[in-house]
C-alpha cells in the first residue's frame, strides 16, 4: 500500500521535473513548532541569507497555510564533496538593543523547539534517527537548537549529545552534514535523479570562523550571556549512489516512518467493519418494519379501519408543513450542499494522487477554487427549499445564502489573521491575498449564487405526495427518547464513531506538522460517514413519526449536525491531552481555527441528514394510500 501511495504522490512531480543534477539548489520553508501555532518565515530569524535570489512563487493554498519558500545560501554541485564549508558568521553584541533582540528571538525559538524545513528538488530534507522498538523515524524538519534547563534537564533534541550538559544554556545547531542520494538513469541522457536528501544537525564552537574545522566543543549560548556572541554557520555535503530506490517511490522512506501510520491500519479497518455492520442492521430493521407498516396501511379499506389508524400515517396531513425559521434552514442547506460537493470532489482528486504532499498547497487551492465555483448549487438548493417552505422574501434568501455562512467563516479567519499579524507570523495572510479572496467571493461566488437562486425560484415548488391540512395536528405527550434533545444527542454518536480515528490523523497533520497521505482511506471514511449520517437520521426520524411528531425538518438537520459537537469535544480533548501548545495567542488561534472547522462540519453533516430524511419521508408517504 505505501508503494502505491508513494507512486501516486510522485505522479505530478515526475511529469513536471526530471532534473539533471548539476547545480543543486536548496530552498528553505517556514519554521514551525509543535509548542506554538505561530509559524515564522526563514527571514524572520537572523540566519544566513541568500543575496539577490528570487523567491519561487507560491499558490493560494501555500499562502493560506503560511508556507513561505525562499532561496537559501546553501548551494551544491553534483558529486562535488564539500567538508565544513563556511556559509556566514553572525555576531551579536548584547549591549546593543537590536542585537540583543535578535539573540533573544533565537533563544525563544530554541526554547519552543522551532524546526527548520529545507527542500531539495521538491523533496523535504529529512533528519532520520532511531526511536523506541528499533524503529527509525525520518523527520521532514530539524530543530534550530535545544535548551538545558536550570536543573540540568535536557529538553527536546538536547538528549542526542552527552556534551550538551551546561545548565541554563542553549545549544544551537550551526552545522549540518547533508547526504544526497541519487539514482543514475540508464539508457537516457538525463544523467542522475535525486531520490533522497538527509541531514544530521550538529553544534560546533568554531574557534576560527574564517577557517572552520568542524571539531571541538558544541556552540553554547548561556541564558545569562553578555558581551559578544559569535555564531559561525557551516555545512558538509556528500553524494551517494542509491540503485534500489526508484524515482516513483522516493517518498516511501518518509511516509513509512511516520508515527502511528502502520499501527493504525487495524484500528481503521475495525472501525469500518463496525460501521458497516451497524449500517446493515439499521437498513434491515428499516426495510422489514416499513414493509409491514405499508402493507398494513394499504389493506385498510373501510372507514372503521381508518379510524383505528396509528403510527406515522396519522401525521400525513402535517408532514410537509413548513418548519419554523424556514429561511435559516434553507440557507444552511444551500451552504451545506456547497461544502458537500466541494469535499467530495476534493477527496476524489486527492485519491487519484493530484493533491499529494509533493504538490504543496494543492489541496487547499483546490478546495477554495471549488467552493467559489459551487455558488450555483448553493443558491439553487436554498431557493428551491425556501420556495417549498412557502417563503416569499427571495432577495433576503439569496443574500443570506451568499453572505451568512461565508461571512462568519471570513470574520473568524480575519480575526485570527489580525492576531497572526500582531505576532509577526508568516501564517498571516498578506493584504493582497485577502483582497484576492474577497474578489473571488464577491466577483465569482456571489454572482454564481444569484444565478443558482434565479433558476431555483423560477422552477415550480417541490410537489409533495400528500396535501397539508389547514389546521395543525396536536402532538401527543412524548416519551423521553422521542423528545427532540435526546434524539439529537444520540444521533451524532454513530457518525462520529466512524471518523474519530481519521480525525486524529487529520488533527496531527494540521497541528503536529505531520504529512497526511492516506486519502484513499479518508475517501472511504467520507462515504461511510455519509451513509451513517443518513441511516441514523432516518432511523430516529421514523421513531419520531411513529410517536406522531411531525417536526422532522430541523430535527433531521440537527441530528446528524450534532456530530460537529462531538468533533468540538474531541478537538478540546486533543488540545489538552496530545498537544504541548503554550501561549495565549496560540491557544486563541487553535480554538479560532477549530470553530471554523466545526461550523463547516456542522453544515456538511446537517445537510446530509436533512436530504436523507427528506427522501425517506417523500418515499414512504408516496407509497401509502391516503384518503
Amino acid at each position: 500500500m505505501p508503494d502505491l501511495n508513494a507512486y501516486y504522490l510522485s505522479v505530478m512531480i515526475a511529469v513536471i521535473s526530471c532534473p539533471v543534477l548539476s547545480g543543486i539548489e536548496l530552498f528553505v520553508n517556514r519554521l514551525d513548532s509543535v509548542e506554538s501555532v505561530l509559524p515564522y518565515e526563514y527571514t524572520a530569524f537572523d540566519f544566513c541569507q541568500a543575496e539577490g535570489k528570487k523567491r519561487p512563487s507560491e499558490n493560494l493554498g501555500q499562502v493560506l497555510f503560511g508556507e513561505r519558500i525562499e532561496p537559501s545560501p546553501y548551494r551544491f554541485t553534483f558529486n562535488k564533496k564539500e567538508t565544513c564549508k563556511s556559509v556566514c558568521t553572525k555576531t551579536y553584541d548584547t549591549t546593543k538593543p537590536e542585537d540583543k533582540q535578535k539573540l533573544d528571538f533565537l533563544k525563544k525559538s530554541m526554547l519552543l523547539n522551532y524546526q527548520h524545513h529545507w527542500i531539495v528538488d521538491n523533496m523535504p530534507v529529512t533528519w532520520c534517527y532511531d526511536v523506541e522498538d528499533g524503529q527509525r523515524f525520518c523527520n521532514p524538519g530539524f530543530p534550530i537548537g535545544c535548551y538545558i534547563t536550570e536543573d540540568g534537564r535536557p529538553k527536546d533534541a538536547c538528549v542526542i549529545n552527552s556534551e550538551f550538559h551546561e545548565k541554563d544554556t542553549f545549544y544551537i545547531f550551526n552545522h549540518v552534514d547533508i547526504k544526497i542520494y541519487y539514482h543514475v538513469v540508464e539508457n537516457e541522457a538525463l544523467g542522475a535523479r535525486l531520490v533522497a536528501a538527509k541531514l544530521e544537525p550538529k553544534s560546533y564552537k568554531h574557534t576560527h570562523p574564517d577557517n572552520p574545522d568542524c571539531s571541538g566543543v558544541p556552540m553554547d549560548i548561556s541564558n545569562k550571556a553578555s558581551g559578544e556572541v559569535k555564531i559561525a554557520y557551516t555545512y558538509s555535503v556528500t553524494f551517494h549512489e542509491e540503485k534500489n530506490i526508484r524515482w516513483a517511490s522516493r517518498w516511501d522512506y518518509i511516509l513509512e516512518s511516520m508515527p502511528h501510520t502502520h499501527i493504525q491500519w487495524f484500528s481503521i479497518m475495525n472501525s469500518l467493519v463496525i460501521v458497516l455492520f451497524l449500517s446493515g442492521m439499521v437498513a434491515m430493521i428499516m426495510l422489514r418494519t416499513l414493509h409491514k407498516d405499508i402493507a398494513r396501511y394499504n389493506q385498510m379499506d373501510s372507514t372503521e379501519d381508518a379510524q383505528e389508524e396509528f403510527g406515522w400515517k396519522l401525521v400525513h396531513g402535517d408532514i410537509f408543513r413548513p418548519p419554523r425559521k424556514g429561511m435559516l434552514l434553507s440557507v444552511f442547506l444551500g451552504s451545506g450542499t456547497q461544502i458537500l460537493i466541494m469535499t467530495f470532489v476534493t477527496l476524489f482528486f486527492a485519491c487519484l494522487g493530484f493533491l499529494s504532499p509533493a504538490n504543496r498547497g494543492a489541496l487547499m487551492t483546490c478546495a477554495v477554487v471549488l467552493w467559489v465555483l459551487l455558488g450555483t448549487p448553493a443558491g439553487y438548493v436554498a431557493a428551491r427549499f425556501y420556495k417549498s417552505f412557502g417563503g416569499e422574501k427571495w432577495k433576503t434568501n439569496v443574500l443570506l445564502t451568499s453572505f451568512l455562512c461565508p461571512g462568519i467563516v471570513f470574520a473568524d479567519f480575519f480575526i485570527m489573521n489580525l492576531i497572526l499579524w500582531g505576532e509577526g507570523s508568516s501564517a498571516a495572510i498578506p493584504f493582497g491575498t485577502l483582497v484576492a479572496i474577497l474578489a473571488l467571493w464577491f466577483c465569482i461566488s456571489v454572482p454564481l449564487t444569484f444565478i443558482g437562486a434565479y433558476f431555483g425560484f423560477k422552477k415550480n415548488a417541490i410537489e409533495h405526495p400528500v396535501r397539508t391540512n389547514q389546521i395543525p395536528r396536536q402532538i401527543p405527550e412524548q416519551s423521553f427518547y422521542t423528545k427532540p434533545l435526546p434524539g439529537i444527542i444520540m444521533g451524532g454518536i454513530l457518525p462520529f464513531g466512524c471518523i474519530f480515528i481519521q480525525l486524529f490523523f487529520i488533527l496531527n497533520s494540521i497541528w503536529s506538522h505531520q504529512m497526511y497521505y492516506m486519502f484513499g482511506f479518508l475517501f472511504l471514511v467520507f462515504i461511510i460517514l455519509v451513509i451513517t449520517c443518513s441511516e441514523a437520521t432516518i432511523l430516529l426520524c421514523y421513531f419520531h413519526l411513529c410517536a406522531e411528531d411531525y417536526h422532522w425538518q430541523w430535527r433531521s438537520f440537527l441530528t446528524s449536525g450534532f456530530t460537529a459537537v462531538y468533533f468540538l469535544i474531541y478537538a478540546i480533548h486533543y488540545f489538552f491531552s496530545k498537544l504541548q501548545i503554550t501561549g495565549t495567542a496560540s491557544t486563541i488561534l487553535y480554538f479560532g481555527y477549530t470553530m471554523i472547522m466545526v461550523l463547516i462540519f456542522f453544515l456538511f453533516t446537517g445537510t446530509i441528514g436533512f436530504f436523507a430524511c427528506f427522501w425517506f419521508v417523500t418515499k414512504i408517504y408516496s407509497v401509502v394510500k391516503v384518503d
